[in-house]
This record gives structure tokens, sequence and C-alpha cells, in this order.
């Protein structure tokens, strides 16, 4: 009764066309899958698709290659994810190109935390249709039933370390306020569970000491938190990082006592790795016009990984923990990027990833004491061949105040006729970032006729901070232009025969976001537009987030009683009048961070003004499709709508109801 009164209020109110600033903020309420009526679930379902897009489409889901992996502790078992099955699986590898043993199964989307440290047991999370509450769960490392340790309906309960003796497995949880997190201890002989840390607040743990002290970091912002010592013994709590100043920080206990590895870009334009020591900051990571992205050390405390972000490229680097000097890394292939992965307890093994633009991820092992390399994980291409991937170009495209934005363009062999359509694609975060480098999904695009083009505007990741803050709240008013400038660009860099392409526009999440800003405040830019799981107004949005995201989003896109007036200024739903060109809106119906409102208020509005719209929900799926049928269906519908719109090829639906 309660979702049918949800939608009846909807409906009359887009029915009554009321004022943009009411319509934003008054049309839907709630999130996920009981939001909404299960009949609106079953009319939006998506059709079939034309067997030979989707044959296309499987053959090239079949082109994989799994994550880097986590080795057992004594390095003779690496355990990794696998889609092979449709979802995400954890498999087993029992030695260097070995086959692969399935471990977990079923239809729920499940990853591997940990593994104790005598080897003896994994540590599982485990996630049911994308609805963000993913349970932990404990499992023999050779495989058999699962033990939960907690799973509870709309309760995130996520891992957060195994103590070094193995005795107790630590998680947080937000089962007693959803917008504040517990921390926990589950006791794994007895199966006692046990209260850590239960003030108010978004915490969780970022290390910790085998005498029991505790490293908290307090999330206050998108990017902002603060880190806290809490000694259990003592029940006392001290301030470390960013309390009396917010700021961006990421730390980890270093080797010795009291000292802290830190990744900050708090004292230059780039974030930079230092030691943090007696209240003096000591860089022991070159100051370079990249930032870092990622440091770390091994849990024995020997060993600093850090990668520096050079343009979307990765590179990694080691240091001796101790005295901060370079260590010698082994002679990896040559690849575009690479990644570290897991390193043993003992700090023998460190797994690597590899990555290039015309071949799957490798996941190779190095043995720091015996010197060896060795690779684990061979990638598999069946009935594909990878060498001819479009390889993607690093361009840049003028803004109109004179700022040159990157975008990474990847075009096909020939266009007959040209010039061929371009896709402008924006990715999530909006703190993302596009990336180089192998992708079997971009070349769908490719192989279909397209020029896909993958920009970086300003508030993306990589850049340094003045770069990924010049959206924040407000601010975005005035760098939301790059979205149109991409358009403007795309016409002229890509005509051909004097004639300029047509241009579309798609995203998810945040790209999703934009691609709704593009085809109503940017009326007319882009020919057509497929917006995936996307914001359609940030008012509602932050309203009907799930509780915990709306405390960290307030940071990145406004406060709902400070900057209303800019909420609704940046929101699509204000400029729907604008709307002209078709436009393809996809949902997880179980989404927990932009509610399945936002894409109905979008489609009911649309389809008012009489613009060919369409409107896909998945029933089973949340943030983005996971579900291998499901990701085919998106992909192919997002296809089929380019096809009919940009190509003028009508070969299916696409989404249209």
């Amino acid at each position: 009764m309660k979702r049918s009164a949800n939608l009846l209020s909807l409906v009359v109110l887009l029915s009554l066309l009321v004022t943009p600033a009411v319509f934003a903020q008054t049309a839907y309420q709630g999130h996920g899958a009981d939001s909404v009526p299960a009949e609106l679930l079953a009319k939006f379902a998506p059709g079939p698709l034309p067997s030979e897009l989707s044959r296309k489409i499987q053959n090239f889901m079949d082109v994989r290659s799994p994550g880097g992996g986590q080795l057992s502790p004594d390095g003779k078992h690496l355990y990794f994810s696998w889609t092979v099955t449709g979802t995400a699986q954890v498999w087993r590898l029992d030695g260097p190109n070995t086959f692969p043993i399935q471990v977990t199964g079923g239809e729920d989307r499940t990853s591997l935390a940990d593994i104790t440290p005598d080897g003896k047991t994994l540590v599982l999370s485990r996630d049911r249709k994308g609805e963000e509450n993913p349970g932990l769960y404990l499992m023999p490392a050779e495989g058999g039933a699962m033990k939960v340790v907690q799973h509870l309906p709309k309760v995130q309960t996520s891992f957060e370390f195994v103590s070094a003796d193995g005795r107790w497995i630590y998680f947080r949880a937000n089962d007693v306020k959803p917008n504040a997190y517990v921390i926990y201890r589950y006791e794994l002989a007895t199966g006692a569970k046990e209260v850590v840390f239960d003030e108010p607040g978004l915490w969780g743990i970022a290390d910790y000491r085998n005498d029991g002290r505790l490293l908290l970091y307090k999330a206050t912002g998108s990017m902002t938190g603060e880190y806290w010592e809490w000694d259990p013994a003592k029940k006392t709590k001290t301030a470390i990082l960013g309390v009396d100043k917010p700021g961006e920080f990421r730390a980890q206990y270093g080797a010795k006592e009291g000292q802290l590895l830190v990744v900050t870009p708090e004292f230059g334009e780039f974030r930079r790795a230092y030691v943090y020591e007696g209240g003096k900051w000591t860089p022991i990571s070159p100051e370079i016009k990249w930032d870092v992205s990622r440091g770390g050390l091994d849990e024995k405390k020997t060993k600093i990984f850090y990668s520096v972000n050079e343009g979307g490229y990765s590179r990694i680097h080691v240091l001796d923990a101790n005295t901060f000097k370079p260590l010698e890394l082994p002679k990896l292939p040559p690849a575009d990027q690479y990644f570290f992965g897991s390193t043993s307890p003992d700090g023998r093994y460190t797994v690597f990833a590899i990555g290039t633009a015309v071949a799957p991820p490798e996941s190779w092992v190095y043995d720091w004491t015996a010197k060896t390399l060795t690779k684990w994980v061979a990638p598999s291409t069946p009935e594909v061949d990878t060498s001819a991937f479009a390889v993607a170009k690093l361009e840049y495209y003028p803004a109109r105040d004179g700022v040159k934005i990157p975008a990474f363009v990847r075009r096909p062999k020939n266009c007959d006729p040209a010039p061929c359509p371009v896709v402008v694609l924006f990715h999530g975060g909006p703190e993302g970032q596009a990336t180089p480098g192998f992708s079997p999904a971009a070349q769908l695009w490719i192989d279909a006729g397209y020029v896909l083009v993958e920009p970086n505007v300003r508030g993306s990741d990589g850049y340094g901070k003045a770069w990924l803050n010049a959206d924040n709240g407000p601010k975005r008013l005035a760098v939301l232009t790059d979205i149109e400038d991409a358009a403007t660009w795309a016409r002229s860099a890509f005509a051909a025969n004097g004639k300029a392409p047509k241009v579309g526009v798609m995203g998810g999440s945040y790209g999703g976001y934009a691609t709704l800003m593009a085809m109503t405040k940017f009326a007319g830019a882009f020919d057509a537009g497929v917006s995936n799981v996307g914001i359609s107004s940030l008012v509602t949005f932050l309203q009907n987030t799930a509780p915990y995201r709306r405390i960290l989003r307030a940071s990145e896109y406004g406060d709902l009683e400070k900057d209303m007036e800019a909420l609704v200024a940046l929101s699509s739903t204000t400029y729907i009048d604008k709307l002209k060109d078709p436009l393809l809106i996809i949902q997880g119906a179980s989404d927990p961070r932009v509610p399945v409102g936002e894409a109905i208020q979008m489609y009911e509005a649309a389809t008012k003004k009489g613009i060919p719209t369409g409107l896909v929900i998945f029933a089973d799926e949340g943030h983005g499709a996971q579900k291998r049928d499901n990701r085919v269906l998106q992909t192919g519908h997002s296809i089929l709508w380019f096809d009919k719109h940009l190509k003028g090829i009508d070969a299916g639906a696409a989404g249209s109801h």
C-alpha cells in the first residue's frame, strides 16, 4: 500500500506540472526495491536483444582475467575473484597456472576479505541484489559450507582485519544507527561478538598494533576524515590527524612506534607520501606533478609500497620501511599499468598485476627471498583477437575559459560512411578518473562503429587537488560547462568530408548525472543520451539516498539547507522543459546510492514532454548491473539506443515502453 501511494503521489505531482524547485523536492520518497510497486518493475524490465548483438557482447564478456588475488600465508595458493559463472565468486589456484577451483557459488556477489594467519579459514563478504548491505562469512580454505558471522537486512557489515594471532575478526556495521558504524570483534573459536568502539560517526579501522591499539578513521566528507588512536585497554582516544583542521589524509602505522605513513596533498598541489613522527612531516616520495594514488606497508612493516598516477598510467615503487631507501623491483613485463596487490604475512611474497591495452591483465607473484618472479594466472581470450583492440590516445579539448581538459580517445580503424558517430562517456565519482588500458567494454563501442571519448573534466581525480576540488558544492556551477564543451570539440575534431558527426553522451553514477545535465541544461549539445544510475535531482537524491551516503555526499554536492539554490540550479529536473533529444535511462531497483525514484521521475517528466524516452529497471540489481545477463542487456540496449538515434538504425526496442 505504501509503495503504491508513493507512486501515485509522484504521478499526480508530474501531471500538475509543478514548478521545478517544488518538483525537485517532493517527487518521491525512499530508496530500494520496496520503494516502487512490483508492477512497475515488471513494466520496465529489459526486453530481449537481437541474437547477433547478444552473441557479440557475450563473446566479449568471455575475454577476462581474474583480479590480482591474495596468496595464502604459505604462498602455495592464490585466491581471486572471477565472474566466469555470471556473478563474481571466489576461486582458488593450487599453484602457478594450475586449474582454477571454484570456492563460492550461487547468485550473490561474493568476494574474499582475508585469510586467517594460519591459512585455514577464508573470510568472505557477500552482497544480495546490489543492495550494498553485505554480510560477513567464514569458510574452510579448502572449501565447504559457509558460516555466517553477521548478515542483517538493511545493514552494512564490513570486514576490517583479522588479528595477528588469528583469534579475532574485527568488523564494522551500521546495525544500531543507519548513519553510524559500530566496531565489533568476533572470536573465531567461540563465535562470541563484542563491541570494541561505539561512538557516533562513520568510523572504520585504518590499522592496528599487536598490543590491541587501533588507528581509527572517521569519515567527515567525500575525501576528508579524522584519525584517532583508540586504546581499548585504557579506554582512551587520542587525536592524531584531521581533527583540528579537516584535510585529506590516508594513514597507516609505520614500522616504528609513534610513526605514521601518510599519503596527503595537504602540503602541496599533489598527493605525496610522508612519514609523520613527533609532529614532524618527512616526505619519502619525490615532489612531482603527479599524485601518489595509493600507499601502504606490508603486515610485517618491512616494505612501503606506493603507486604514482601519471596522467592515468599507474607506476609502482617500493621502499625499505625503516630507511625509506628504494628497493629493487622485480623486472615485470612491459605494460601500460602496474599495480601492487597483497603481500604474505611474513613479507616474502607480493602479488603484482600488470595490464596493456591489447591483452587482459596478468597476475605475477614475486618471491623477495628467492628473487623469482612467477606468472600465476593466464588470461582468457576465446574467439577474440585482442591484439586488434583500439589503443586509447590521450588528447585535450579546450574549455570555454581556456583550460585544457584531458580525454582518452579510441577510434575505429575505418568509418564507412564517414564521419563515425561519437559517444562521449563520462566517468563516475565524480572523484573518479577515466584511464587507458585494456577494455572489452570500450572495444564493443569501437566495433559498433563509434569513436569513444572519455574526458576527465574538472572534479576528476589524478590531476592535483585544485582540479579535484574545482566542482565541490556550488563551485560546480562554474565548471559544469566542461560537459557541453566536450560536444562542441567532438563535432569539430571528428568531422570528415566536411560533415560534423552525430554525438551521443552516456555515463554511470555521476556520469549518469552528467548525461542528464547534458541532455537538459545543455540541450542540443548532444544528439542522444544514455544515463545509467544517474542523479536527476541533487535535492531528492540527498533527501533519499542511504543515510551514510548523505553525510559523505554533502561535501561533494552541497548542503540541503545552506546550498538549496545551487542544488536546484545543478539538477536536470530544473531544465526538463529544455529536453529535446532522445534519452534512455537505466537503473537498478535496489540501488542504495542513487534511488530508483531518480530514474522514474526523470522518465515521467520526459515522456510528459513527448520526447522519445526509454526506461530499463533491473529488479535484482543495485548501483549498476553486476550479473552477467543483466550486463549484457545493459550494454546491448545502450548500443541499440545510439544505433537508432545516431545512425538511424532501428534494430530493437532499446528500452522503449
